[in-house]
């Protein structure tokens, strides 16, 4: 029997895991950058967790999760969103008890039941962050700018960042009374008004054609945000402009969670097609007084690697293979093997990456592996290398070689790459 993998899951092997890998280490340099620090949260948590933090009557939670019941008959789902995981580990560890704001960062798999397509997956990769517990506008523009940077140190280019504001209380209630209203006009299907009536924002996001052609002229949270909420937003522009970073205000993105609130932002590429949200994310004050902690404010966002890949190479971004070999070591026969092994190790433990050539493969096909590695340098190890202590080194760049001892080849090495 042949296996394969799950239907609809993200799969990274050489050589695409190296971009894969690198699109990580920019955005993890782009948070350290920022003062954010990792934190790592289960892969399940709870159910609850996520009904309640998630909201029981969004997609996510009523259609997405993977849930099962554990040996012990509790309820447990793998994590479909960050955010909700590590607000309750913040509380948990009483990281909101110290200095404030808690900046940290998570990357890793998520799971959601959805019907697989380009770009949507049912394991995907994520990367966030989250700054919880000061409600500062300019915090929200630090928030944006974090994956800004990332996407331009990545080399990224066609996307736009979409932003608005989700107001506060006062502004979701009267725009939900108002809202509705409009709704119980606009002749919709029984199950859309259902899902209506429990959150009316929802019918923002849905996707059908003749559900958006109803709600074209359905007022918009903007036409109710407070005087603060007002403020607030335009103070997010005014920093967004003083950082050079461009925008576009979108009246109707209102996100896919009910945690949000206030500022709220989706980074959109141009060449992606349906699936063209690359990052997304906002504020969500209350959300850790609702799991249970402090009421303390909070912003973030959750950024998909996978999509972001997909971007990068639909902008033709050349990502070259991560692979490189300082040393490629051949031994020639079986006494030559024990030390080849340990000068690899011995060159490994100075820094360098060193591979050897295992097996039975000849000397030609041996050189013909260093080269399809692009290794540095070679080194041969036979009988007379063995016997003299010396070998000769040789420089794939241009064929040079060089006599080395092999008691100080680290050393040696070290001169020759610094060079």
């Amino acid at each position: 029997m042949k296996f394969q993998a799950p239907k609809g899951v993200s799969e990274y092997f050489p050589p695409r895991s190296s971009w894969f890998e690198r699109v990580i280490w920019k955005l993890e340099e782009s948070a350290l950058a920022a003062n954010y620090r990792l934190i790592e949260t289960p892969i399940f948590e709870d159910t609850e967790l996520f009904a309640r933090g998630v909201g029981e009557t969004t997609d996510v939670v009523s259609k997405e999760m993977y849930t099962f019941e554990d040996r012990g008959g509790r309820s447990i789902t793998l994590r479909p969103e960050g955010t909700a995981g590590v607000i309750r580990s913040i509380i948990e560890n009483g990281l909101d008890r110290g200095q404030l704001p808690v900046k940290v960062f998570y990357t890793g798999p998520f799971f959601r039941a959805e019907r697989p397509q380009a770009g949507r997956y049912r394991q995907f990769f994520q990367f966030g962050i989250e700054a919880v517990g000061v409600d500062d506008p300019a915090l929200d523009a630090e928030v944006i700018s974090v994956a800004h940077l990332a996407f331009q140190k990545l080399g990224l280019v066609d996307y736009q960042i979409q932003i608005n504001s989700l107001g506060d209380q006062e502004t979701r209630s009267r725009h939900k009374e108002a809202l509705l209203t409009f709704l119980r006009g606009r002749n919709l299907d029984q199950e859309t008004m259902e899902r209506a009536e429990k959150n009316p924002l929802r019918i923002f996001d849905d996707k059908r054609g003749d559900i958006q052609k109803k709600i074209e002229a359905a007022p918009l949270l903007s036409q109710f945000l407070s005087p603060t909420s007002i403020e607030k937003f335009q103070l997010v522009k005014n920093y967004l402009n003083q950082l050079q970073i461009p925008f576009a205000v979108n009246d109707r993105l209102v996100r896919g969670l009910d945690y949000y609130t206030g500022t709220t932002f989706e980074f959109v590429h141009n060449r992606l097609g349906a699936q063209s949200t690359i990052c997304g994310g906002g504020r969500y004050d209350g959300l850790m007084e609702t799991l249970g902690g402090q009421a303390l404010s909070g912003i973030g966002f959750g950024l998909g690697i996978d999509r972001t890949l997909l971007a990068l190479e639909s902008e033709g971004v050349e990502l070259t293979d991560r692979q490189y070999v300082d040393i490629y070591i051949i031994p020639i026969g079986e006494t030559s093997r024990n030390l080849a092994l340990e000068l690899a190790v011995n060159c490994r433990r100075g820094g360098f990456v060193a591979d050897i050539a295992f097996g039975d493969r000849g000397l030609k096909g041996s050189m013909k592996a260093a080269d399809k590695i692009a290794a540095h340098f070679v080194l041969v190890l036979g009988d007379d290398e063995l016997s003299s202590g010396l070998g000769r080194l040789k420089r794939m760049s241009d064929g040079e070689e060089f006599s080395v001892s092999l008691t100080s080849l680290v050393e040696e090495l070290r001169a020759f790459t610094s060079r």
